[in-house]
């Protein structure tokens, strides 16, 4: 069985999560708290850009643990995800033996010689000194299928090799699992998972999220940038800006000098916020009804 992790505290995670700068709610850092210390997966839902796959990588910076990382796509397989055999290899062994008249058997060409870890395999069969953060990113964008491979992995931070046996964690990795939801994912996945929702911050957590992300941003720029956002999340968009989005924009604004946000600032820098023709088409035709009805700012 693997090792049973030491248990942490929300407010811990909240503090060590706040120095590497990554802001959390009390939601957030209890679901956290809870897979660190319970050593269960968790599952992050949430639009796009809320920040679920950042928490993964700053809580790998919180605890100094490896981050490794699984990007799931439409196709992704067993061998990119938990492990595959390095076929060249076991070719040049058989012409080797081959050469030297002598005779491989699978014995001899599935070995641990021959194994190729990835991600997965790679966080059960990790020795450091500590537990490695393994984010499985967009689950589902991956085939149903796909999951059904996960469950062992999932349920006891196990992965069995069929040649080789089964490999078990002598520490549990911290599993955190991203969805946006474009398909259901399976119960049997839900399951074995932690859940949290993260819900896009209200107006005070994302100015200091964005002060926090880009220190060099003006006051009254922050603000401002923070409020038209919120704005524009309330309208009828494909794809409502998230705090990504936010901070691209913010980041944007500032390279380009702006102090104090006018129209012409929104209107030439609005693809950093809207990612289709009809959402900026929305939002130009909204300017007025967000506060920006002429040039020289709300």
């Amino acid at each position: 069985m693997a090792g049973e992790p030491e248990p942490v505290h929300p407010d811990e995670v909240r503090r060590r999560l706040d120095e590497v700068g990554y802001l959390v709610d009390e939601g957030l850092a209890t679901a956290l708290a809870l897979a660190l210390s319970l050593g269960q997966p968790l599952l992050l839902e949430g639009e796009p850009g809320v920040g679920k796959t950042a928490a993964a990588k700053a809580l790998a910076r919180a605890w100094g643990a490896p981050l490794l990382r699984l990007q799931c796509y439409e196709g992704v397989t067993a061998g990119e995800a938990l492990y595959e055999w390095n076929y060249q290899r076991q070719l040049l062994a058989i012409r080797l033996a081959e050469s030297h008249c002598q005779t491989l058997h699978d014995a001899d060409l599935f070995t641990e010689e021959f194994l190729q870890e990835r991600p997965i395999l790679q966080a059960v069969r990790c020795a450091g000194p500590v537990a490695p953060v393994l984010l499985i990113d967009e689950i589902d964008r991956a085939d149903d299928e796909f999951e059904a491979l996960l469950f062992e992995f999932l349920g006891e931070a196990s992965v069995t090799v069929p040649e080789l046996g089964t490999f078990v964690a002598a520490r549990r990795p911290t599993v955190v699992l991203t969805s946006n939801r474009s398909r259901d994912l399976h119960d049997a996945l839900r399951r074995r998972c932690l859940y949290h929702w993260i819900e896009f911050p209200d107006a005070e957590r994302v100015v200091a999220i964005l002060r926090r992300s880009v220190p060099s941003a003006r006051e009254p720029l922050v603000t401002s940038t923070a409020a038209f956002v919120g704005r524009v999340r309330t309208l009828d968009l494909d794809k409502a800006p998230g705090l990504a989005e936010a901070i691209d924009w913010l980041s944007a604004l500032t390279v380009l000098g702006v102090a104090h946000l006018t129209r012409d600032d929104v209107e030439r820098t609005l693809g950093a916020i809207v990612k289709t023709p009809d959402d900026g088409d929305l939002v130009r035709a909204s300017l007025a009804e967000l506060g920006y009805a002429a040039s020289g700012g709300a």
